[in-house]
């Protein structure tokens, strides 16, 4: 087992990882901005770093800064967390050639995934089922209007590079993709230095399903269930919960082992997620591989009982799965609502400012993640999620129970977040029936729908 890790990234995720090695005897090593310096990871590492000034380019983005910080403070590893550098393959291998372990996939795992055409190449030769579309990028206009025309609007235009719903672009006619496709690569070369686009079938009010994957050295796999991560606003997840109430046994089954598929395919090695669409007749098809932890791992760690992060950290250091991980059976019902800084009342303005009134929930079935405190001053630099609530009972409808209490007494004064919002989903008909798609949000926001086309 490491001696010292260090953690390279902030606010909540930092905590996470921070509390993971306390319990497994290991020291750690925090790393800051000058906008950070009271953020709570700093204070609960054994030792602290700064890396930079506010600008995360110069910061939480600046590699050599951070090698340097591991190599003086004698760290043996660096946990990414999610986010900034956590999917970037030359980092990985930066870390590799100062002789620091990465904890997270492989370099060549990062940069298969990073790919989404060469993602679902990948799987579909293992028989994985994904959505129809271009099969190698597309430079014109006019190409991608044939395309287009093969496959049958509505299509979607994506950023080959791209990731967490940015360089999207979705289009309903001929006239629409010949106005957005030079948009759609502008952006793409903006969000992700590569300006390589393709053109993907449009799947109408779809699910969006993912399943926690683990595998170690030895080629050894497991997925741990589903997780139901349909509710977002503009491709940014606002509730998931697991298990699904869309999945049948079947379904489930088939699905779980097209993950496994998917992984071993890809050679792929530590925790990640693959990721599907379902569509209203429950076909389900591959939609990309996220390498890294997910911002949601806590709703399987409440269903499973497994630590996803200490996991992470064995299988860095070599250790094989436990085998009694094939045999896990989903406990309960887990409902995480990510609670973001902002005014959902003013198109979400995001909200910084100073947390002069924080009252955390608690009780029975409640889980908190956060790195707020009172006093704490929310920098302006950052994203704006503040905090993971989650609920977990023997059923989802006590596990919504349970999430709306808790929301009721969250106090986190004077900052506007999306917990009134979060309340108003789990008032809602159709989401106590389970009957929604990705467009759900689009209810209490109509005019959303103008903005994202």
């Amino acid at each position: 087992m490491f001696s010292k890790i260090l953690v390279a990234n902030r606010g909540e995720i930092a905590v996470r990882v921070l509390r993971a090695c306390r319990e497994l005897g290991i020291r750690t090593v925090a790393i800051y901005s000058e906008a950070d310096e009271h953020c709570l990871h700093v204070r609960l590492a054994d030792e602290a770093v700064c890396v930079g000034p506010a600008v995360s380019t110069k910061s939480y983005l600046n590699i050599d800064s951070i090698l340097d910080a591991a190599k003086r403070t004698g760290a043996q590893a660096i946990h990414p967390g999610y986010g900034y550098l956590a999917e970037r393959g030359d980092f990985a291998k930066a870390c590799e050639a100062d002789g620091l372990v990465f904890i997270g996939p492989t370099p060549e795992n990062l940069e298969l995934a990073g790919d989404k055409l060469v993602a679902k190449k990948t799987v579909h030769a293992a028989g994985v089922p994904v959505i129809p579309s271009s099969p190698t990028g597309i430079d014109t206009p006019q190409e991608a209007e044939r395309i287009a025309q093969q496959i049958g609007y509505p299509v979607i235009i994506k950023a080959s590079a791209g990731g967490g719903g940015r360089g999207i672009r979705i289009c309903r006619d001929s006239q629409s993709l010949l106005e957005e496709f030079p948009v759609a690569k502008m952006e793409a070369k903006a969000a992700f230095g590569n300006d390589e686009v393709y053109i993907e079938k449009l799947i109408q009010e779809p699910r969006h399903i993912e399943f926690q994957i683990l595998v170690d050295r030895f080629g050894n796999a497991v997925h741990l269930g589903e997780r139901e991560c349909t509710i977002q606003r503009r491709y940014q997840k606002l509730i998931e919960e697991s298990p699904s109430p869309r999945l049948t046994p079947k379904m489930r089954r088939s699905m779980g082992e097209a993950a496994i598929s998917a992984a071993r395919a890809a050679r792929y090695f530590n925790a990640g997620t693959v990721e599907f669409l379902v569509d209203g007749e429950g076909r389900f098809y591959f939609l990309e591989i996220n390498a890294r932890i997910q911002v949601e791992h806590p709703v399987t760690e409440l269903v499973t009982g497994v630590d996803l992060v200490k996991e992470q950290i064995r299988l860095a250091c070599g250790y094989p799965l436990d085998p009694a991980l094939e045999e896990l059976q989903l406990r309960g019902w887990a409902i995480e609502c990510r609670i973001n800084a902002e005014d959902p009342d003013r198109n979400f303005l995001p909200s910084p400012g100073t947390v002069e009134q924080y009252r955390p929930p608690g009780g029975f079935g409640i889980r908190l993640d956060t790195h707020l405190y009172q006093g704490y001053e929310l920098p302006i630099y950052y994203d704006s999620l503040v905090a993971k609530l989650l609920a977990h009972d023997r059923t989802r409808e006590g596990a919504i129970r349970i999430m709306r209490r808790a929301l009721e007494e969250f106090t986190i004064s004077p900052l506007k977040t999306t917990i009134p919002l979060h309340l108003r989903i789990l008032q809602d008909p159709d989401f106590l029936q389970g009957r929604f798609t990705t467009d759900f949000i689009k209810k209490f926001y109509p005019d959303e729908e103008e903005e994202e086309d």
